[in-house]
C-alpha cells in the first residue's frame, strides 16, 4: 500500500448500499484530497448519513469499493480499529460518558484502546480542551455542559486518536441556534489547520465559507458537485436548484 498525498486520501467508486429491499446508495463516487473540506447537503433520506457511515466502516457496502490512504475500507482482513484510527466520526448525539468528566472522556480511547501512557493523553487532553475553547471545563460532567459545549468534548474526544480524516454527521442538528456557532467555528478552525474534513450538513452559510467543494445528493446519487463560488449561484440540475431555492 503505497498511498502518497498526490492521490486522493479518500477514493470512492460506485458505491452501492442497501437496507434489505431499499436501496439508499445507487453508484456513489468521490474523490477527496488531503486537506480539503468537502460538504454533503441533500434532503432527509438521500444517503448522506449512510455514506459517511460506510467510509468508517459502520455500515457495511454491497458492492464498490472505499479506499483511505489507498487500504480498502471494506477487505474483510483489514483491521476496523486501524482504520478509526485514521478516520475520526463526529455524530448527531453526542455519545459522552455521563459519569466522566469532559477531560476523562477524551483521554479514554488513547489511554484504553491505544494503550498509550496517561500522563502523556492527560496533556494532549488538556491542550485539545484549549484547541475547542473548553479550557476551564476539564473537571465539569456532560451534564453540566450545554449541548455546543458536549459536542466540543465529542470532537476533542475524536481529535485524540490523531485521525488524519475526520468525518461529522450532521452534528449542528440538535443543538440550539446560538451554540451552532462555536461547533461551526471549531470545525472552521480544524479546516484550516488542514484537517481532512468530510460534513454532512444544513448549514449553508458555512459550507459556503468553509468548503472546497459541495455535493448535492437526492435518492442515493450525486446530482451535482463544485465549489462553493459556482454550486450557490450558477446550479445546473433542477434538484439542486428547487432544493437551493427552499433552503437559501
Amino acid at each position: 500500500m503505497n498511498w502518497t498525498e498526490t492521490e486522493p486520501i479518500i477514493s470512492i467508486k460506485d458505491l452501492h448500499k442497501s437496507f434489505g429491499s431499499l436501496e439508499v446508495l445507487k453508484g456513489i463516487s468521490m474523490d477527496v484530497m488531503k486537506g480539503e473540506v468537502v460538504c454533503v447537503i441533500g434532503p432527509s433520506g438521500s444517503g448522506k448519513s449512510t455514506l459517511i457511515r460506510c467510509i468508517n466502516a459502520l455500515n457495511d457496502i454491497n458492492s464498490g469499493s472505499i479506499k483511505v490512504e489507498g487500504q480498502e475500507v471494506h477487505d474483510p482482513k483489514l483491521n476496523k480499529l486501524e482504520l478509526r484510527k485514521k478516520v475520526g466520526m463526529v455524530f448527531q448525539q453526542y455519545n459522552l460518558f455521563p459519569h466522566r468528566t469532559a477531560l476523562q472522556n477524551i483521554m479514554m480511547a488513547p489511554v484504553k484502546v491505544l494503550k498509550q501512557n496517561p500522563e502523556d493523553v492527560r496533556e494532549r487532553a488538556i491542550n485539545l480542551m484549549t484547541r475547542v475553547n473548553l479550557t476551564g471545563k476539564e473537571d465539569s460532567y456532560p451534564g453540566e455542559l450545554s449541548g455546543g459545549q458536549q459536542q466540543r468534548v465529542a470532537i476533542a474526544r475524536s481529535l485524540a486518536m490523531n485521525p488524519r480524516v475526520m468525518l461529522f454527521d450532521e452534528v449542528t442538528a440538535a443543538l440550539d441556534p446560538e451554540t451552532v456557532k462555536d461547533v461551526l467555528i471549531t470545525i472552521k478552525d480544524l479546516a484550516e489547520d488542514g484537517m481532512t474534513c468530510i460534513l454532512v450538513t444544513h448549514e449553508m452559510g458555512f459550507a459556503r465559507e468553509v468548503a472546497d467543494c459541495i455535493y448535492f445528493t437526492d435518492r442515493g446519487i450525486i446530482v451535482e458537485y463544485g465549489p462553493p463560488s459556482t454550486f450557490f449561484s450558477d446550479a445546473k440540475d433542477p434538484r439542486t436548484k428547487e432544493f437551493l431555492s427552499q433552503i437559501l
